[in-house]
């Protein structure tokens, strides 16, 4: 009969002990040798430089006051921080690497137990790195138009047209954000100014009045794609069709009389049109509106003769009031033009490494109503709450969030593309 050997209920706790803090060394250390997650070193070195430029204009500034170079300063202080916080972090993983291998074992407990919250400090700061480096857009502080237009689907595209307006009607409610209707025409030629749901919408241009509007939702330009079956269908048989969606800065006439960057007078705006190269037609509206609309000319036309682009409006019996959102659309349509041409090569570069420059002709997102289920194609999200997407509620505020993100990300790829272009031509 075998005997099994008495062992110290003592001896035994602290075996377990020994083996637990082994295994939690080995834990700690096979951490220390995982690489950290590093910044591009193209990023890195631009990061650089932009923080000798702070310190440069700061030194400038402590002995001579110049406005232009404080914006300047404020435009480089959060990469100037980001580098700062950057480099502290590497610092202090490289103190505690070495005292790993200290011969004290209370030191090598304190670093052990230090390193992966430093590292996780080291993933945050890089992460505040690549963001701080993206540029702001010139036009995200301005209010915005949303231009929505029905494309391929015949019927069910100018129905998902509508969907779309209503949809972002909804979000702007539900966010606050002041909007009115530049713009809204049906399908059979009908104009009205109050649009219920189901309408064959053949155009709308919805304006969003808030400053930073644009920034916020910019990210819904594209083609919209739609996945249901139409109510005049017999079959059954699911349909797809589709509706584009244009996001366009927008001026208003308060800044008629301004002189800066976002002018109308200032012939190095984006927003100036010489007057020479626009032609102006007025005619009777067309559509609802009783008699007015065949005894006065109140519909404006204008046309931009070097870049063919035409505007017309007729949403009010006003002539003065339909010049008026004309010369703003068009202003706004001819600075976006303007806007575009000059990220050409940036585009390109981006396409190079694996990001484009998404507009219009883009599909952007999928709505499947069989499925309830919205794709975004840029950040890869699904979501199986499509009721409350086209209702404007929080589940589009899910979408929205995730393209922005991946927008960050696009403008990092375009940042190193950039980069590493110029790098190869010194």
């Amino acid at each position: 009969m075998s005997t099994v050997p008495y062992v110290c209920a003592r001896c035994l706790r602290q075996s377990i002990n020994r083996s637990v803090r082994f295994s939690r060394r080995q834990l700690r250390l096979q951490s220390t040798s995982a690489p950290v997650h590093a910044i591009s070193p193209t990023l890195l070195s631009r990061a650089r430089a932009v923080a000798d430029e702070y310190a440069s204009i700061s030194q400038r500034l402590a002995s001579d006051y110049d406005a232009k170079a404080a914006k300047r300063l404020g435009e480089l202080q959060s990469t100037s921080a980001a580098v700062k916080e950057y480099d502290k972090a590497h610092s202090a993983l490289t103190e505690l690497e070495s005292l790993l291998h200290s011969p004290d074992k209370e030191l090598r407990d304190l670093a052990e137990d230090d390193v992966q919250p430093t590292r996780d400090r080291i993933e945050q700061a890089s992460a505040a790195l690549r963001s701080s480096l993206i540029p702001v857009h010139p036009f995200a502080h301005l209010p915005c138009l949303l231009e929505i237009r029905p494309g391929a689907g015949g019927d069910e595209a100018a129905l998902f047209a509508g969907d779309l307006l209503h949809m972002y009607e909804a979000y702007c409610t539900r966010h606050g954000l002041r909007t009115a209707r530049l713009k809204f025409e049906t399908a059979d030629g009908m104009v009205s100014s109050t649009g219920a749901g189901g309408t064959h919408l053949q155009e709308a241009i919805l304006s969003v009045e808030d400053a930073g509007a644009y920034g916020n939702l910019r990210c819904e330009a594209g083609v919209h794609r739609v996945q249901r079956v139409p109510a005049t269908e017999s079959k059954g048989r699911t349909h797809t069709s589709a509706a584009s969606v244009l996001v366009l800065p927008s001026l208003t006439s308060e800044n008629d009389g301004e002189t800066g960057e976002d002018s109308f007078n200032n012939p190095k705006s984006d927003y100036y049109v010489d007057p020479k190269d626009v032609t102006t037609e007025v005619m009777r509206a067309s559509g609802a509106g009783g008699q007015h609309v065949n005894r006065t000319e109140s519909a404006v036309r204008l046309t931009h003769i070097p870049t063919k682009t035409v505007v017309a409006i007729q949403e009010t019996r006003s002539q003065i009031q339909n010049r008026e959102k004309a010369w703003q659309l068009l202003r706004s349509r001819i600075a976006q033009q303007r806007r575009n041409e000059r990220e050409e090569e940036i585009a390109r570069l981006r396409r190079g490494a694996g990001a484009g420059r998404v507009g219009r002709e883009h599909k952007v997102r999928t709505y499947n109503w069989g499925q309830q289920r919205v794709s975004d194609h840029r950040s890869g999200l699904d979501l199986r709450n499509l009721d409350d997407v086209i209702a404007g509620g929080e589940s589009l505020d899910r979408v929205m969030e995730s393209v922005r993100a991946w927008m960050a990300e696009q403008e990092v790829i375009g940042l190193v593309a950039e980069e590493e272009s110029k790098q190869s031509k010194v």
